[in-house]
């Protein structure tokens, strides 16, 4: 691994000048090195983060790489890192138009790290620096402790997605001077989701009121909708008062941290080592959590801009066929599954003509008509700012959720794909289930990274309590016992996981008990079951 040859970092820094006068805004200073198929291999594993911490599994996962490379010799055109300053990996057989055009794709990352509020808890932060300190503290404690260290590890890793992410991003927004809970805010944020099932129309119905309020009532439409709001509910203002007096207290849904904090046995003088270990297991977890949350969002907005500006850059002559057969590669839509690249590069071109068009206003969605929604155009030209808020506030979920719409699926012919069993051929076959857009944003939505939620209480007993709260997805049954087993050794005693667990209803019977001919459609029924980890051994029981 090498740093790049001094002429390809003058093509960098003439691609970081055009990207500029485009608008994207990010730091001069940005790394770059060649590498080899064997770095690669190596540095995959570590997240290409050279200096991660060394871990057994690691080790295991570069021999699988090895194997696979042999099978299916093949590269990623380019790789970046979110550190400080940011760092990328090259081909070194790339040509130099090809470099411009990756240049671009990797500016594109950059700009996003460092402009996406959902990494800012990893804006002043040198990962790298701080990789290296903590590489080098285990190193230290396996020459003090041996296999414990390992095993510590691994009993932090099975629960390194219970992290609290959310509450150490609203901590970094107080740092930042955000402003704190409004009565507006908590009105729709809180009051309106109380309850298992939050009514979605009602919100809607109060969010169309209030912006009508604001649009009849421009000086004073926000006091007129909350004059009315507290005339209706008028608990409202004691439960914002007593919100706002809350004093925050260690994240019930951060795991790790409360083991850290209220573990009897990791608290004890002799194992006060294993909390530097759980610190670096959370840490390290916490600065990958946004890129893991914005997957489409962050290769959609990379693959906009390098065919943006790659297109309008007079080293693309000569190269046209080429540069169309690789973009092709990276963004094509595939008729089964999912890429990123091409979702997000196509949903952000989608809105940006939309947004030109005015089409993202109230008066848009107000018009009923087909043909009349088909040549509104306001002609606002602010296609680029908007893209940009997009880019500035938004995660996955979010842009999934908020802009996948019916016109959007018709435009791009997409469709949700079906598959089944055909039994005279002992064949698949793949048909099309739906083109509706909630079926495709469902689809998507299912794709995306969502670890579990667990609330965490201790009983008078001493017993750790984990509360899954469902959310539709159950728990990975194969995972529960030796995710349970290293919670039990790192908080030193019994471990009780409640979990909703689908259970299949048998087929109905006839009045005489006989079972009826036309056995009905399999459905579930899900119900919550107790898991009890005691002395290394597991057991379950249905809570009634």
């Amino acid at each position: 691994m090498e740093l790049i040859s001094q002429h390809a970092k003058r093509i960098m820094e003439g691609c970081k000048e055009r990207a500029r006068q485009a608008g994207l805004r990010f730091e001069d200073e940005t790394l770059e090195y060649i590498v080899t198929n064997r770095d690669l291999v190596e540095l995959s594993p570590k997240i290409m983060i050279p200096t991660l911490y060394d871990y057994w599994v690691q080790e295991v996962e570069v021999l699988g790489g090895q194997g696979r490379y042999e099978l299916y010799p093949n590269n990623p055109y380019e790789t970046v890192i979110n550190t400080r300053p940011p760092i990328s990996y090259y081909n070194d057989n790339n040509p130099d138009w090809l470099n411009v055009m990756i240049f671009y794709h990797v500016i594109g990352h950059i700009d996003f790290f460092q402009n996406n509020l959902f990494f800012r808890h990893t804006w002043n932060y040198d990962f790298t620096g701080r990789a290296l300190a903590d590489k080098r503290l285990f190193a230290k404690l396996r020459s003090e402790k041996g296999r414990w260290v390992d095993y510590v590890i691994e009993f932090a890793r099975t629960i390194d997605n219970l992290v609290g992410y959310f509450d150490l991003l609203a901590e970094s927004g107080e740092h930042t001077g955000e402003r704190s809970l409004s009565l507006l805010d908590y009105y729709f944020d809180i009051f309106l989701q109380r309850g298992p099932k939050p009514a979605v129309s009602t919100y809607s119905r109060e969010i169309d009121r209030y912006n009508r309020m604001l649009k009849e009532h421009p000086e004073d439409g926000e006091t007129r909708f909350l004059k009315s709001v507290t005339e209706k509910h008028a608990e409202l203002e004691a439960l914002y008062t007593k919100k706002a007096k809350e004093k925050k207290t260690v994240g019930r849904t951060d795991l790790l941290r409360f083991l850290m904090e209220y573990s009897p046995f990791l608290n004890r003088e002799e194992n006060r080592w294993m909390l530097m270990v759980l610190e670096v297991i959370r840490s390290t977890s916490l600065y990958f959590q946004p890129q893991i949350r914005t997957k489409i969002l962050n290769e959609g907005w990379a693959s906009y801009w390098h065919e943006t500006l790659f297109l309008g850059d007079d080293r693309i002559k000569g190269h046209e066929v080429d540069y169309a057969i690789v973009n092709a590669k990276v963004t094509s839509m595939p008729r089964v599954g999912l890429n990123p690249y091409a979702l997000g590069m196509r949903l952000f071109q989608y809105l940006e003509e939309q947004a030109d068009k005015g089409r993202t206003g109230l008066d848009y969605y107000q018009t009923v008509d087909r043909r009349e929604r088909q040549h509104f155009d306001r002609a606002t030209g602010q296609g680029r700012d908007y893209i940009r808020h997009i880019r500035e506030n938004y995660c996955d979920s979010m842009f999934i959720n908020s802009f996948i719409d019916q016109d959007f699926i018709d435009q791009h012919r997409l469709f949700v794909v079906g598959k089944r069993m055909n039994k005279e051929r002992m064949t698949w076959q793949y048909f099309v289930r739906s083109r509706k857009a909630a079926d495709y944003k469902q689809m998507v939505a299912d794709s995306l990274y969502h670890p579990p939620r667990i609330e965490v209480a201790v009983t008078e007993s001493n017993i750790l309590e984990l509360n899954h709260i469902f959310e539709g997805k159950p728990l990975l049954r194969d995972f529960i016992q030796g995710v349970m087993l290293g919670v039990e050794y790192l908080w030193g005693g019994e471990v009780h996981l409640q979990t909703s667990v689908p259970v299949p209803i048998k087929a109905g019977r006839d009045g005489d008990g006989q079972a009826k001919e036309e056995t009905p459609k399999r459905t579930i029924n899900w119900k919550r079951f107790r898991y009890t980890m005691k002395d290394r051994t597991l057991s379950r029981a249905l809570v009634e």
